[in-house]
């Protein structure tokens, strides 16, 4: 599985998904910092990338169009240690979901 990392989320969630066996990047890291939200889901479908975000705005994106999935963090403001606490607990959940082909999966 590829993940993406988007603008809101921190760097270090790439870096942890990676130790878990999933190639993670953040939007920093391919040149998308300042990109529009299109432009991300449309780089997330041209590269087969799961997109991992807070922005709501992609429930609209994707459901115009008939593939790419993300994982909708819905965890509210927290630091990184809590977030990287949060992905340890239900990541695996969150992969399992995404593996039997789920487009939107929830992390709250």
């Amino acid at each position: 599985m590829k993940c993406l990392i988007d603008n809101q989320l921190p760097l270090a969630l790439a870096r942890f998904l990676t130790s878990r066996g999933v190639e993670a990047i953040h939007v920093t890291e391919v040149g998308l910092a300042e990109a529009r939200d299109r432009d991300v889901w449309n780089y997330v479908l041209e590269h087969g990338y799961v997109l991992v975000t807070k922005d709501d705005d992609f429930l609209n994106l994707s459901s115009q169009s008939s593939c790419g999935q993300f994982v909708w963090v819905r965890l509210g403001n927290c630091r990184t240690p809590e977030l990287l606490q949060a992905f340890e607990r239900v990541w695996s959940g969150a992969e399992a979901c995404l593996n039997k082909g789920d487009r939107v999966v929830e992390i709250r």
